[in-house]
């Protein structure tokens, strides 16, 4: 068995989360000893295909020609793409309309969670196909509590031991919640702020153009880091915000909890099935919720809910997603 992992400008998506789970991809399948390739002239046997671009639609419609079998790997939707750029909900019934056609290519798909396998079985389209629900993973070997880690983060950004500092992870998108973000900065001024992650502004929405232009001596833009210095911010900050509006999965906030890290997302549908208010995390619907929690977290007044993390942090090990992407593979080369 010999897997196509193939993904469209992968140089271009490399710092998103999506370039992030297609190195995870490599690592599970590496783990798994199952041999891959990354170049589409090679022999294979299945093509595991990342993108929905247009290159893409005709890489997985010549596979399908040559008789061979494709696992389609559904990383967006609808639903997390009109709350992204400029002009994305103006068309995002068009890409809805594109993914469900690029999707349909495959003769099984996987989606990283319930949530999302549960709205492309709502797709007209999409309603009779096979659908797995298997995490992006995550690298424990990587990703874990050491404060030493921490005192990298602090010093690198001059943060004193004193300072209470809350860390925002994702792209220059509406849909991260960068505008509420850069909103509790200001309502907050004794607490530090700082934001990692980096996209083109000129994509970017008006409010979200006008929150990173932002000028408050509380608040950080730090731009795209490695993956070393955001493994040293989640153990060298006080509390990790992830207010998105959106996720298909999330893969911030299960890092966040494999270093132990305090948190708070948004209480949206993505996080009902796993994430339990009160048991493993706590949420908040809207600005003044995150505002309130933020003081309780920080000031000890909510209990310290990071020795419950380990469940969800543990079904998410890079090792079990490669055993359940042995399963799908097997099973479609059955097909």
């Amino acid at each position: 068995m010999k897997v196509l992992l193939y993904a469209e400008g992968l140089k271009t998506i490399g710092k998103s989360g999506l370039g992030k789970a297609i190195k995870h991809q490599m690592l599970a399948l590496e783990d798994e000893k199952i041999e891959y390739t990354l170049n589409p002239k090679d022999d294979y046997d299945i093509l595991h295909i990342n993108t929905w671009f247009l290159k893409s639609y005709f890489v997985a419609k010549r596979a399908k020609r040559k008789g061979k079998k494709i696992v389609y790997h559904a990383h967006s939707t609808e639903e997390d793409y009109k709350n992204g750029f400029i002009l994305a909900k103006q068309t995002s019934k068009l890409i809805k309309w594109w993914l469900i056609k690029c999707y349909s290519l495959g003769d099984i798909i996987i989606t990283p969670t319930v949530y999302s396998k549960r709205l492309l079985e709502g797709y007209k389209g999409l309603e009779n196909k096979k659908i797995y629900a298997i995490s992006n993973g995550i690298d424990l070997d990587f990703f874990e509590n050491n404060k030493e880690y921490g005192k990298v983060f602090r010093e690198k950004y001059g943060f004193s031991d004193n300072d209470k500092v809350i860390v925002g992870i994702g792209l220059y998108i509406e849909r991260k919640g960068i505008v509420d973000f850069v909103e509790l900065a200001k309502r907050m001024p004794e607490y530090k702020f700082i934001w990692f992650g980096y996209s083109p502004l000129v994509a970017a929405t008006l409010p979200v153009r006008k929150a990173v232009n932002t000028k408050l001596d509380n608040l950080i833009f730090a731009g795209y880091v490695e993956k070393d210095m955001i493994r040293a911010a989640l153990n060298g900050c006080d509390l990790y915000l992830f207010p998105t509006l959106e996720e298909t999965e999330g893969i911030p906030i299960i890092e966040a909890m494999a270093c132990k890290t305090p948190s708070i997302v948004r209480n949206i549908p993505i996080f009902d099935e796993w994430l339990v208010e009160g048991k493993n995390m706590y949420k908040a619907k809207d600005i003044d919720e995150f505002e309130e929690k933020i003081r309780k977290v920080l000031n000890k007044e909510l209990p310290d809910l990071t020795e419950n993390y380990n469940e969800v942090v543990e079904e998410r090990n890079m090792k079990n997603i490669g055993k359940q992407l042995r399963t799908v593979y097997e099973e479609v080369l059955k097909k």
